[in-house]
């Protein structure tokens, strides 16, 4: 068999499609691996490079392989794509990522640390959090239109909802205030908490060296503007 330079690896949820390439780019091996054995199957193969679309999983995976002394590679998805020759499947996958992984131009990601990720994951929970409470104002503002009550767009002007809704005047029939009101306690829930997820981001920001000189930044963060930014560099 010959000598594997790199491999490229299609992953899935399930299986895994290895496809080994030489230094010439023949074919070494082409190999369906389940996830329980990929790593013990890369532990047997001479040290090389391993590359994966950078797709979900692609960071825990290229920690894990990285750690068994392998040079890992994450190529972004549209980068692999015009190196399919075939039919799509698992096994044309694989062999289009170990082609593009040869290519001396290609573009590369970077394997993101555990801590880099979660620190993405409190950004991307507070952005669904956000939308969810905009959600369930403009709802607010709809139900409530359809009765004479309107106010404003934005969270600023969900205090002149409440108000209108102990208004007597209005006389807003006794189930939708009482529905509105479920409205805004889930919004002032949505609230507190999208408030503390900010609170433990201003706390990660200062823990990380970019996003300490980000911080710096006029328009960025919250250091006065005439502070050099280039204090980064």
């Amino acid at each position: 068999m010959e000598k594997v330079s790199i491999i490229g690896l299609d992953l899935a949820k399930r299986s895994f499609q290895a496809h080994g390439a030489g230094v010439d780019g023949g074919v070494a091996f082409r190999k369906k691996l389940s996830r329980q054995k990929a790593l013990a199957f890369l532990a047997d193969q001479p040290r090389c490079i391993v590359a994966m679309e950078a797709c979900g999983g692609a960071h825990h995976w290229g920690r894990a392989i990285g750690a068994l002394g392998h040079a890992v590679r994450l190529i972004p998805p549209a980068y692999v794509k015009p190196f399919v020759k075939r039919q799509k499947n698992d096994a044309a996958d694989a062999e289009a990522i170990c082609e593009a992984a040869m290519r001396p131009t290609m573009r590369f990601v970077a394997v993101k640390t555990s801590e880099q990720q979660a620190r993405a994951i409190l950004f991307r929970t507070r952005d669904l959090l956000v939308r969810q409470r905009t959600q369930l104002i403009n709802a607010l503002r709809g139900h409530l239109a359809e009765h004479g009550v309107v106010a404003p767009q934005g969270s600023a002007n969900l205090k002149k909802l409440a108000e209108a809704l102990g208004d007597e005047t209005t006389s807003l029939p006794l189930l939708v205030v009482e529905l509105s009101r479920v409205f805004l306690e889930q919004i002032d829930q949505l609230s507190k908490k999208i408030a503390e997820l900010e609170r433990a981001m201003t706390h990660e920001s200062v823990r990380g060296e970019t996003t300490r000189c980000l911080r710096t930044l006029p328009g960025v963060g919250r250091s006065p503007p005439w502070r050099a930014a280039n204090d980064c560099f």
